[in-house]
């Protein structure tokens, strides 16, 4: 579109737009903050709150310490107001859920389901999920909808990128599809990002500094959050470490087609290719292999717990090599925060303790001031939370808010919003 077709700003909406955004914000939480912060006078910022109040966008609080006076009444953005799908698609599972405008999740289902299977036959399968909640929570309209997918994606089209574990998936546009089918604007990311922003945004303990999130399941990836933001860089491929490479072995070979990758070594998948052509090492892998004539991932957790010798070699090779790659990471971006996350949570703590052990062994001194290493604590709906939080917080940029804030809703809008709504998260 050239310049000159571009709409401009809706302005006769930009007072309430903003004020509502000071909300949402946690920047203003009275009359008076929003008066102090919006330079409005007082007048129209009363107008606008009575008028977000009447649209159902904001909702009255507890009191207000007293500063001398009568105690004011505090403001608070009603998350409640819409609602928002998350979609989160892993290797071999997906994760739906409807979650309000704070990304707190309402409901969830999930599908063990392979991507392998193909874009057309998944996303018919995430559709019946939404359906499935929709019928359930009585949420069948979403305000916005954000979706996780376990590949490269380029951020600002929504599509996959020469997905490594996704044949027939390249180029392949999850936005496009959706859009078809709901008349809602929609947000694809990485998978991993996902998680890192919903663990940032929602994780326990939430300390608002720095976070570099390593997801390590069938595959491997990164993200970081920095001022929470998301770094995707130019194009989204920020993060994708899977792909370092760690061994000059050729016969280490990645399912991108490459050798020597961090996933070739690490990632779920090899491991239990590994594990399976030395299983007459480990019992309770051979055991496996007799009951159920091949290795799953679950098997790999099982075998660990139960202490069997081959399987706590795996790990721990796994997790020095993987530590390397990350004490490299945080010399160079100096996180306050490395959250371990994915399915290596469920072989219990050891694969964490020899992760943690080898980073600050081989980080800087500054560095590891006051670096703090744990597990993700979202490990069942940080995808879905983090997805929900892409659509939400998009849709309720200041920009975005301009376009549908005096209607108190954006439903029928979703085709201007997808164009003209500024990426914050």
């Amino acid at each position: 579109m050239s310049p000159a077709a571009t709409p401009l700003p809706a302005l006769d909406t930009a007072p309430l737009a903003l004020v509502v955004d000071l909300v949402r914000s946690g920047r203003a939480r009275t009359r008076r903050d929003l008066v102090a912060l919006s330079g409005l006078p007082r007048k129209a910022v009363a107008q606008r709150v009575d008028q977000a109040l009447e649209l159902g966008l904001l909702e009255h609080g507890d009191l207000a310490p007293s500063e001398g006076g009568r105690q004011a009444r505090t403001l608070r953005f009603h998350a409640g107001a819409g609602h928002v799908y998350g979609v989160l698609m892993g290797a071999s599972e997906i994760t739906a859920a409807v979650l309000d405008l704070s990304g707190t999740v309402l409901d969830s289902e999930h599908l063990d389901w392979s991507v392998e299977t193909g874009p057309e036959p998944t996303m018919k399968q995430v559709d019946g999920l939404l359906e499935t909640l929709a019928e359930r929570t009585g949420a069948d309209t979403p305000w916005a909808i954000g979706v996780g997918l376990p590949g490269p994606v380029e951020f600002a089209t929504g599509k996959l990128v020469a997905p490594p574990i996704m044949p027939g998936w390249d180029g392949f546009s999850a936005r496009s599809w959706l859009r078809d089918h709901h008349d809602a604007p929609v947000w694809v990311d990485n998978d991993t990002n996902l998680m890192a922003l919903g663990e940032w945004s929602r994780g326990t303990p939430h300390d608002g500094r720095d976070m570099l999130y390593i997801k390590v399941g069938t595959g491997i990836g990164a993200g970081l959050v920095t001022h929470g933001r998301l770094l995707r860089g130019e194009h989204g491929a920020a993060g994708d470490i899977g792909h370092i490479r760690v061994t000059d072995d050729p016969g280490t070979v990645c399912r991108c087609g490459r050798t020597g990758c961090l996933e070739a070594v690490v990632g779920g998948w090899a491991l239990l290719r590994e594990a399976t052509a030395r299983a007459a090492e480990g019992p309770a892998f051979a055991a496996a292999l007799r009951d159920h004539g091949e290795l799953k991932g679950a098997d790999l957790g099982n075998a660990v717990l139960a202490g069997d010798p081959l399987a706590l070699e795996l790990l721990d090779r796994s997790a020095t090599v993987l530590a390397g790659v990350t004490a490299n990471l945080l010399n160079f971006c100096n996180p306050g925060t490395l959250v371990l996350g994915g399915g290596v949570l469920k072989t219990g703590p050891r694969f964490l303790e020899r992760l943690r052990d080898t980073v600050f062994e081989r980080c800087t001194d500054l560095v590891c001031r006051d670096l703090t290493v744990r597990a993700a604590s979202l490990t069942e709906h940080g995808g879905v939370i983090g997805a929900g939080l892409l659509a939400a917080g998009n849709l309720l940029t200041l920009p975005a808010l301009t376009r549908w804030v005096d209607r108190g809703s954006p439903l029928g809008q979703a085709a201007l919003l997808q164009r003209f709504s500024a990426e914050i998260v």
